[in-house]
Parts: C-alpha cells; sequence; structure tokens
C-alpha cells in the first residue's frame, strides 16, 4: 500500500471519529477569536501591540505598517473575514485558505525579530490552520501536485460518529505544545524581550556581564536591528 494509499485510509477513519471532529471546531472557533480581536484592533486604527517600545523590532515593525494607512485597516478586515468565514460551516475551507498564509507570515515575522507575544502562539495557530486544512483533504486534495488520485470522492459527514478517544493524538497534541514552548523558552540564548527591564533579567546568573547590558542597550535604547545587536552582543562575549 502506497504512502498516500495508508493516509488517506487513515484519513477516512478520522473523519469517523467525534474526537477528531471535535477538535477541527476547537481549532476554528480558537483561530476565529485570535483573528476578531487582531482584526478589530486595525479596523478601528490602533496600533498593534501599543505599549511595545518603538525601538524594539517588533514595535518599530508595527509603527510602520500602523502608518500605512488603508493597508493596515485592509489586513484588519481580511483577519475579520478569515475569523468569519472559519465559524461558518460551508466556508471553513475558504477561510483556511485565507488565513493561512498570513498567520504564516506572523509566524515567520515573530521567529525572526523573537517577538515574545507571539512566539508561541503564532507556530500553533500555523499547526491548528494545517489541522483544518488537512480536514479538508478531500477537497484540497486536487490543487496538490499529485500525478493521478484516488476515488476517493468528498467525504460525507457520518450519521454516528466513532466515539473512541484517540489517546495517541491527544499525546502528539501535548508533545507539540511543550516542544514550541520549550523552543521559545531555551531556543535562543537572548530575547529582545519587551522591555529594557526585561531584557536586562534574562542576563541576571548568566555570566554575560557587559555584553548583556550592550545587548539590551542596543535594542531599547538605541533603536538598532536585532542583526547588529546581535553582532555585538557576540563580539563581546569573545572578547570577554
Amino acid at each position: 500500500m502506497s504512502l498516500i494509499a495508508r493516509f488517506e485510509a487513515f484519513y477516512l477513519r478520522a473523519k469517523k471519529n467525534r474526537w477528531y471532529w471535535l477538535f477541527s471546531v476547537f481549532c476554528r472557533v480558537a483561530l476565529a477569536f485570535a483573528f476578531t480581536t487582531a482584526g478589530l484592533t486595525k479596523v478601528v486604527g490602533e496600533r498593534f501591540a501599543s505599549g511595545l517600545s518603538e525601538l524594539h523590532p517588533m514595535g518599530a515593525y508595527l509603527t510602520a505598517l500602523h502608518r500605512t494607512g488603508y493597508y493596515y485597516t485592509f489586513i484588519g478586515y481580511a483577519q475579520m473575514l478569515a475569523a468569519i468565514l472559519l465559524l461558518i460551516p460551508r466556508t471553513v475551507l475558504l477561510g483556511s485558505l485565507l488565513y493561512f498564509p498570513i498567520i504564516v507570515n506572523i509566524w515567520l515575522l515573530s521567529y525572526a525579530v523573537r517577538f515574545e507575544g507571539s512566539i508561541v502562539t503564532s507556530p500553533l495557530m500555523v499547526l491548528a490552520n494545517l489541522y483544518l486544512l488537512v480536514w479538508h483533504y478531500d477537497r484540497i486534495r486536487y490543487l496538490l501536485p499529485f500525478r493521478k488520485f484516488s476515488h476517493l470522492g468528498l467525504v460525507e459527514k457520518p450519521a454516528v460518529y466513532d466515539n473512541r478517544f484517540p489517546w495517541r493524538f491527544l499525546g502528539s497534541v501535548l508533545l507539540t505544545v511543550v516542544a514550541v514552548v520549550l523552543f521559545a523558552r531555551f531556543g535562543h540564548e537572548v530575547m529582545p524581550r519587551n522591555s529594557l527591564r526585561d531584557c536586562k533579567l534574562q542576563f541576571e546568573d548568566s555570566g554575560a556581564g557587559s555584553a548583556g547590558d550592550n545587548f539590551c542597550n542596543c535594542i531599547h535604547r538605541r533603536g538598532e536591528t536585532l542583526d547588529q545587536c546581535l553582532q555585538e552582543y557576540e563580539a563581546a562575549r569573545n572578547a570577554d
């Protein structure tokens, strides 16, 4: 049996299981709530994460984005539209397709500038969005670069759900969440943090000395780029 055939056999079992379906509903509601709040902030014209200093790499980006005028508002409407589409059963797939490029962009941005505000939530939202796309595999598989397709067809909602609890799936979800949190916590030697005080706290008992102070001042007082501040930090550590 080919890999695709094995996947489709599992897919058919999952589509008949009540718990997999409930998890898809949870993903829809959670993702819709996140984009509704974020989109509404943009629609009303407020800067997202308004408490973040403009000298911070993410703060500088959000300030510049806020000053783009109707483009900033357009992003807000796009986020709210994606959220609404996710909540309507007939338009879940369309909402998932609209949601995906937006949340991937947020995820990559969060990692690029090491922003604490979404360094955990954004990758989890990407994974939740991917789950919804896979949940509708029977509808989107024709977009995939397969040479030929099986006779899977459109999978109808089962008359009676299988109530067996997918313990291994739950374990994999929990392990994924733990892995994302641990990477956010320990994946980087230094983080800009959201304030000068919090930035300096991470260097207590680390032995970084003046290199840590210089890094935080570079971010929060001089407003340099993250790459520039990291280079100065590495140079100072090597000099020590």
